[in-house]
C-alpha cells in the first residue's frame, strides 16, 4: 500500500478560469453577484471577499436578519444589497452570479441571469427535479452562459489525481467498483444556521435530505469517472434513522449503480460519528482511494500464489 499527498489549489482561480476562459480578461478579480445568503456554504465566497481574492459588486436577499448578519460581520456597506435579482444584474453587470440559496430557487437565479448573458454558479446539487434540471440547461445553451454546479469534492486535489491516473495513466486498468462514502453527524448536531436547516430539511425546497445533500457527491463522480455514461439501473434505499431530529426527509441512503462493467456504491448519511470524504476505486490491477481533499492511498494487485 502506497500513500501520497498533494497541495490543494484555490478553488475560485479555477471558478475564475472556467468562466472567463476564452474572453479578453481586463481585471486581475472575478467580479460576482451573491444570489441568496441562506446557504452556509456562502461563507467561502465572504472570507475569499474579505482576503481581497474576489470583488462583489452586489448581494440579493430579502431576509433583513440575515442582511444585518453579513453587514456587521463582514463591514459590508448598505449599497451592496439589493432585495430584487434582476435589478441587481442589471445595474451592476457582473462576470458571473453565485446562488447561494435552497435548491429548489437555482432555477429562478439562472432565469434572471442567463437572458443578460451572465454565467452562473450554484452550489450543489444543480436542480431539485429533473425538469428543473432540464429548463436550466436549455436557457444555458439557448444564452450561450456558462452553468456550473460546485461540488466540493471536484476540487479535491486527491481526486484530480485519482483520475488522471486511473483514467490517463490506466494505472489500474478498467474501473469494477468505486464506493463513495459522503457524510457527516447531521446538519443540526454540526450546528448549521438555522436558515441553513430550515430549507435543508424541506422535501421541496431540498428534493430530500441526506441522499441529496450528500448522494450528489458521488453521483457526480461516478459519472466523471464513467465518461458521462448513465447507469443501466439506479436502487436507493432511504432511512430515517433520527425521525425525531429529521422527520420530512431521509437522513442515510445508499446509492447503488449498474453500469454494463462495473458497480457503484454510494453511502450519504447524516448519521456518521464524523465527517467522511472519500472514494474507492477497484480496477482490474489495482486500487485508488482518495482518503481526504489531499491523500491517496494506491494498491497494486498482489501475485500470491494459492
Amino acid at each position: 500500500m502506497k500513500s501520497a499527498v498533494f497541495s490543494s489549489f484555490n478553488v475560485f482561480s479555477c471558478i475564475f478560469i472556467l468562466f472567463l476562459s476564452g474572453q479578453a480578461i481586463a481585471q486581475d478579480k472575478l467580479n460576482v453577484v451573491v444570489a441568496g445568503l441562506n446557504h452556509d456554504h456562502v461563507y467561502q465566497i465572504m472570507n475569499s471577499y474579505e482576503k481581497g481574492e474576489v470583488k462583489i459588486s452586489g448581494i440579493a436577499e430579502t431576509d433583513k436578519e440575515l442582511i444585518n448578519r453579513f453587514k456587521n460581520r463582514y463591514k459590508l456597506p448598505d449599497s451592496l444589497f439589493i432585495s430584487d435579482l434582476r435589478t441587481l444584474l442589471k445595474m451592476r453587470k457582473p462576470d458571473v452570479v453565485l446562488a447561494y440559496n435552497a435548491i429548489s430557487d437555482h432555477l429562478s437565479v439562472v432565469e434572471a441571469a442567463a437572458p443578460l448573458g451572465i454565467s452562473v454558479m450554484v452550489e450543489k446539487p444543480l436542480a431539485t427535479s429533473l425538469k428543473q434540471a432540464e429548463k436550466m440547461a436549455q436557457l444555458a445553451r439557448q444564452y450561450n452562459i456558462k452553468l456550473l454546479t460546485n461540488y466540493e469534492t471536484t476540487w479535491y486535489t486527491s481526486n484530480q489525481e485519482a483520475y488522471s491516473r486511473i483514467k490517463e495513466r490506466k494505472e489500474i486498468g478498467q474501473i469494477r467498483k468505486m464506493v463513495v462514502h459522503d457524510g457527516h453527524q447531521g446538519p443540526k448536531e454540526i450546528n448549521v444556521s438555522k436558515e441553513f436547516l430550515s430549507w435543508l430539511t424541506d422535501p421541496v425546497k431540498n428534493g430530500g435530505g441526506a441522499i441529496v445533500d450528500f448522494g450528489c457527491y458521488g453521483a457526480n463522480l461516478m459519472t466523471w469517472l464513467m465518461d458521462g455514461q448513465a447507469p443501466i439501473a439506479v436502487t436507493a434505499i432511504t432511512r430515517q434513522i433520527k425521525k425525531d431530529v429529521y422527520p420530512n426527509v431521509d437522513d442515510d441512503a445508499t446509492i447503488l449503480l449498474e453500469y454494463p462493467g462495473a458497480t457503484g456504491i454510494i453511502e450519504a448519511s447524516w448519521n456518521w460519528p464524523f465527517a467522511i470524504k472519500d472514494m474507492e476505486v477497484f480496477g482490474e490491477t489495482g486500487y485508488i482511494q482518495a482518503v481526504d481533499p489531499q491523500m491517496l492511498r494506491i494498491r497494486e494487485r498482489e501475485n500470491v500464489p494459492y
